[in-house]
């Protein structure tokens, strides 16, 4: 599989000097099959970029999954946009959860009235069909999805994806059931010690997985004033995907007040948190040898692989953590351009945003 990031903020698109580095766009992450299948988390204004990309690759009928978490405006903002809908002989599947006060098409249909928009949706060329989704597992082009409802103010889903041997998970608009993750006496970092029910259930949904990208728009300190408003922590995701025995993460919904600065502080933050942080590049080609061909580097502006490592990686957990800076990464690509199939190449554009990614590693204290 491989995965691009072209949307990272939360609630309203913030583009500007100040969020250059980490975006500004909304939500909307591409995962592309070894076969092809083309899969959309979610539409915010990042889509507008990911269409003109598609556009550009000159094929004669671009079939798309568009998987919506919910239908908050910032999640389908993009989608009036999405360039591939106004051809004719392509083919747009949308998918998202069932009970949001109306099905997907009246929904999407509503942002498309001719008071907000001049084409309605009845009039784009593309077939579009709409499933309206419940938990559940699915198949979707040629990968099996599972779907989990999320901790939401409005109905919100989850979604789980396996192909090519590779597990990424995608749980955005998520916030925790309980104000204590670990049962007093419970020993830390283990699913049977997670307090809440719901917690533990989130946890056991993204078991195992190779990549999760996940909600954390929040600090600790803003959680207070911001509880029921259905975001995380990212002090939270570390732990529990810890507990998950999750290889990869990746914090993404940045919150509109949180500048380059501030996002890359919470990336320190939560490499802390995650307990062996390491600034040193051997770190992370010792990572790429233990995951046996596994590969993952999370920058949006880069293509990111996530490949087949079957069994032999799943004892892999609790790895030195590293982060790596936009140059560092450069560097990284550069250095293994000589393999056969190269971990990463540059991203259309310095605009697009780059993804904060921590290691998972044992959870806070």
């Amino acid at each position: 599989m491989r995965v691009r990031f072209w949307g990272t903020r939360g609630s309203i698109a913030t583009p500007g000097p100040g969020t250059n580095y980490f975006g500004g766009n909304t939500s909307c992450v591409e995962l592309t099959t070894a076969d092809g299948d083309l899969l959309i988390f979610d539409c915010g204004t990042g889509a507008h970029r990911l269409a003109a990309e598609l556009m550009n690759q000159g094929k004669k009928a671009i079939n798309s999954n568009i998987l919506l978490g919910h239908t908050h405006w910032d999640h389908i903002q993009g989608f009036p946009f999405f360039s591939p809908a106004f051809v004719k002989g392509n083919s747009v599947a949308i998918y998202g959860p069932e009970g949001s006060r109306g099905s997907l098409h009246h929904v999407l249909a509503g942002q498309m009235e001719f008071t907000y928009f001049p084409i309605e949706l009845n009039q784009l060329p593309a077939a579009i069909t709409y499933r309206d989704l419940t938990e559940g597992i699915h198949t979707i082009g040629g990968a099996r999805v599972a779907t989990q409802f999320l901790h939401h103010p409005a109905m919100t889903v989850g979604y789980r994806v396996e192909a090519d041997g590779a597990v990424v998970v995608y749980l955005v608009d998520h916030e925790p059931f309980s104000n204590e993750l670990w049962r007093a006496g419970a020993e830390r970092g283990r699913i049977e010690s997670i307090l809440h029910e719901g917690d533990r259930r989130h946890a056991k949904f993204m078991a195992d997985a190779d990549l999760v990208i996940h909600d954390a728009q929040y600090t600790p300190e803003e959680y207070g004033t911001k509880k029921n408003w259905g975001h995380s922590t990212y002090e939270y995701v570390v732990q529990i995907a810890a507990a998950a025995g999750v290889r990869r993460v990746a914090l993404t919904h940045h919150d509109p007040s949180h500048n380059d600065h501030f996002v890359a502080d919470i990336e320190r933050k939560a490499r802390t948190c995650s307990g062996r942080a390491s600034p040193h590049l051997h770190a992370r080609e010792a990572d790429r040898r233990v995951a046996a061909g596994n590969r993952f580097l999370a920058a949006t502006g880069f293509d990111a692989s996530v490949r087949e490592a079957g069994a032999r990686h799943r004892g892999a957990r609790n790895l030195p953590a590293v982060a790596l800076s936009h140059r560092a990464l450069s560097q990284l690509c550069q250095r293994l351009e000589g393999e056969p199939e190269p971990l990463c190449q540059p991203g259309p554009g310095d605009d697009l945003a780059r993804q904060v990614k921590v290691r998972v590693a044992p959870p806070c204290a």
